[in-house]
């Protein structure tokens, strides 16, 4: 089945996704934005225990629904500590090199709500200061959170209400350009997200419905390896929707939709895998196959938690990840154009 995706749409919501702060265990705010969107599509929406999103899209056959997932969580920090001299050491959420978010803006998210707004650099951040300032250690310890605000102690820390466990956020600088790439940080898995919507919307706009019933899973703790652990019962087969790599021995690009055979998890389900080619190859998407050796998707957790599911893993190109990321909008709207066509196969 050839379906056509909104690319104005799927971006103008992959725009507000990477808008909206979501580290993993801070995903109350997008998560909103997830069930106001399906409320327009009319499409059923609930939330697992956890706080993730499960939509439903009925198709002709309910003995043996699909799982989709995408996840909307991203990588974050949280304050460890408050200094002394009214900084704050951080620990990581999810895994990224720590040159990666050095020198970047932030928000801070306290528990009665109020945020502020920082700048995360390195203990020694001046050249005209440390002498080791170009070869000190970016290691956690070694980062902290510059306030915008006028502090010098801990205490005056502590009165804005500031406290050890409150949430940090990267701010995600989202752009798209004229020339069609986004790039943002948290590209990973927001653009799936999208995607994913760009297909439901597809349906609601053609009134086609798929082979079989749809299960979208939009979970909220991939990046720390938990996201979907759990999945609705019933389930048989999941398709994973997250970014695709870029780099050395790898064919990816960013234009291309990837179809990974194997990661750190094992080999994807062969006959799915060999599907999805296939229909990329009718349907004229630029594709890639490759292999993430340090990788894990949602299908991973589904897998380990010891789920009886076939399972494949395909999403956008994007370069740099877990850093300043980059894709294409001709990659996340393909993304959406080969689920299409793999649910109405």
């Amino acid at each position: 089945m050839s379906i056509t995706i909104h690319e104005e749409y799927v971006i103008t919501l992959l725009k507000k996704l990477l808008d909206t702060p979501s580290p993993s265990g801070y995903t109350h705010h997008v998560m909103q934005i997830i069930e106001d969107e399906a409320d327009k599509l009319g499409v059923p929406f609930e939330r697992n225990a956890k706080g993730g999103g499960i939509l439903r899209l009925q198709g002709e056959d309910h003995l043996s629904p699909l799982c989709l997932s995408a996840h909307v969580d991203t990588l974050g920090a949280i304050v460890r500590s408050v200094t002394s001299r009214g900084t704050l050491a951080i620990t990581s959420v999810g895994g990224f090199m720590m040159h990666s978010i050095e020198n970047e803006y932030c928000q801070i998210h306290t528990r009665d709500g109020r945020t502020y707004t920082g700048t995360i650099l390195s203990t020694h951040p001046s050249v005209h200061v440390y002498s080791d300032a170009r070869e000190f250690p970016r290691q956690e310890k070694n980062m902290e959170v510059r306030i915008d605000e006028l502090v010098e102690t801990k205490d005056d820390v502590l009165k804005l209400g500031i406290n050890n466990g409150d949430f940090i956020s990267f701010d995600a600088r989202a752009v798209v350009t004229k020339s069609g790439f986004i790039k943002s940080r948290h590209i990973d898995d927001k653009a799936s997200v999208a995607a994913l919507f760009g297909l439901l919307e597809s349906s609601k706009r053609e009134g086609w419905i798929p082979k079989r019933d749809l299960v979208l899973l939009i979970s909220n703790y991939e990046e720390v390896g938990h996201g979907a652990a759990f999945i609705p019962e019933g389930i048989r087969e999941m398709i994973a929707v997250d970014m695709g790599c870029i780099g050395d021995d790898l064919s990816c690009k960013e234009t291309d939709v990837s179809i990974c055979a194997k990661d750190s998890s094992g080999p994807y389900d062969y006959d799915m895998t060999s599907k999805l080619i296939e229909l990329a190859k009718r349907e004229n998407i630029p594709y890639a196959v490759d292999i993430y050796p340090q990788y894990g998707s949602d299908a991973s957790a589904a897998l380990r938690a010891g789920h009886n599911i076939r399972a494949a893993l395909i999403g956008p190109g994007v370069h740099a990840s877990h850093a300043m990321e980059r894709t294409t909008k001709q990659a996340v709207v393909n993304t959406a154009r080969l689920l299409g066509a793999y649910v109405g196969a």
